[in-house]
Order: structure tokens, then sequence, then C-alpha cells
């Protein structure tokens, strides 16, 4: 029915110009329905996200390449860093450009990590920081690789998978390869500040140190 003959027997125009108009806005609110409920998935988790806690770990009193603690949530974490060639890294000597191989095992896969090398904290309570390396080169745009990166993101989070460099494998396991990048930036001087590959929730649990790992490093002179 493209219109209604009134007394004259002429057809309503104004209806039918009136109708894609209703259908344009109902496909308007939908959308924006569909928006708002998909922020609402990503922030409200965000949100309501409680600490679990601490990792448990004492911080290593040497330069080792291997370390494990139970957290508070009952998990075992081991954090572990060799060269490319599967030696334990030396980690008092760091060289800039050469390649680590980060490994981690019992980590919560409920929860993303940031991976580099940051400050050590002055408490356990706080978050390691500032690092080194920046956002993962891609990490914006979901364009990030899994090689030649001077700091890595581990997650399965379905809404930020697609951003970060890798996800965790059985078990809370992870495995990244990093680039080591110069020890000073903006924020950080590790020639002078004491550093460490780190481990730490990242934005979706800021606050929770449960998943915070430390393996102290040192730049080679």
């Amino acid at each position: 029915m493209v219109g209604r003959a009134n007394e004259r027997g002429h057809y309503d125009e104004g209806m039918t110009s009136r109708r894609p108009l209703r259908i344009v806005l109902i496909a308007v609110l939908v959308l924006a329905a569909l928006v708002l409920a998909g922020a609402l998935a990503v922030l409200v988790p965000i949100l309501t996200h409680r600490s679990a806690g601490g990792s448990g770990q004492a911080l290593p009193d040497e330069y080792v390449s291997e370390s494990s603690a139970t957290g508070a949530d009952g998990r075992t974490r081991l954090l572990s860093a060799t060269t490319s060639g599967g030696e334990p890294a030396a980690l008092d000597a760091l060289r800039p450009g050469e390649t680590l191989v980060v490994r981690g095992s019992g980590f919560d896969a409920g929860i993303g990590i940031y991976v580099a090398i940051c400050a050590i904290p002055e408490s356990p309570d706080e978050k390691p920081g500032p690092c080194l390396g920046g956002i993962p080169e891609g990490a914006e745009t979901g364009e990030a690789q899994e090689s030649g990166l001077s700091s890595a993101w581990v997650t399965d989070d379905w809404a930020w998978r697609a951003f970060a460099t890798h996800g965790y494998g059985s078990e809370g396991s992870f495995e990244v390869e990093l680039t080591v990048p110069a020890p000073v930036s903006e924020a950080l001087d590790c020639r002078v500040e004491r550093c460490a590959i780190a481990t730490r929730a990242d934005h979706t649990a800021s606050g929770d140190r449960v998943q915070d790992m430390l393996l102290p490093v040192s730049y080679a002179r």
C-alpha cells in the first residue's frame, strides 16, 4: 500500500514519506542500544573487578633467571627468562637489542598481563612501573605483532584479544619474545633505578597485584 485515498480520491503521500524516516530512526536506536550494551560489557568487569591479593613473591636478592611464588589466590606462578637459544638469561648484564624469551605458568588466564622491563616498586602493594618499551607496537589498532617487541600484552579477554600481542596457553602459561630496549626512557632510567622483567595485571584489573612477578635486571656498563 503506497498511500491512502482521502475523501477526494487522492493518496496521502505524507504517510509514505514518514515510513522510511521511522525505519531509519528505529535502526539508529537499535544500533545505539547495541553500542551501549557492548560498552557496558567491557566497562562493567573493569569497574567491578576485585583484587585477588598479592602474588606472594619475595623479591630475589640476586639476579636469577627464574622465580616462583604462591599467590593469595592459591596459584603458584613461575616466571623465567632465557636466551633465544634456551640458556638461562644473564640478567645482570642486559644489552639493548638482545632477545629474551620470557615464559610464565600458573597465571590466572582471566586477568590479562603486561610483560616488560619496569621499575621495581618500593612496596609489593604498588604496581611495577613505570616501564620501558611503551605500548606494544600495533596494539592500539589491532595489528600487534608477536616478535620484535620490547613489551608484550597477554590476554584471553574477548574484548581485547584482537589488540593484544599474545594469548594464554594451557594452565595459565605464556611465552613472549622481548627485544631488550634501551635502559632510558622519558619516565625511567634503569641505569639509576632498580628494574626487573615484570608481569602485572593489564588495564582491566590495574589495581590487582596477584599477577605481579619480578626478575631483577641490570644493564651492562
